[in-house]
């Protein structure tokens, strides 16, 4: 049986509302490279970005570290240092890095928008 007038609504106001939040999460990713000195284009290619963004919050030569993120229980340990890292490379405190830990997208977007200035290592 077909799909009642609500139910179509209610999946393209989703659907809108899906693409809208992966177009705003691109445009800070492509902002927060910016910030630290990247070409922004590395923000938006997967795998790429998250590479970069370890290079951010560890140091240049680091962006290696992603790699640990596939063994488990390690992983978690990392990216609890990474947001505490990330968050002092943008002249942030301990709140911010536990913000990054719960809520990611938020931080990265406030990050991205916000008046944080990246003071980390310079990256090519």
């Amino acid at each position: 049986m077909g799909m009642n007038l609500a139910e179509v609504l209610t999946t393209g106001i989703g659907l809108l509302f899906s693409l809208g939040m992966i177009l705003l999460t691109l445009i800070a990713s492509w902002k927060l490279f910016e910030k630290a000195g990247l070409p922004g284009w590395k923000g938006i290619i997967p795998i790429y970005n998250t590479y970069c963004l370890y290079q951010m919050a560890f140091g240049k030569g680091k962006g290696w570290y992603i790699i640990c993120l596939l063994v488990p229980c390690v992983n978690v340990i990392l990216s609890i240092v990474f947001s505490v890292k990330l968050a002092n490379a943008f002249n942030k405190g301990v709140g911010y890095a536990i913000g990054l830990i719960l809520l990611n997208p938020i931080f990265m977007l406030l990050l991205a928008f916000g008046d944080a200035r990246y003071i980390g290592e310079q990256l090519d």
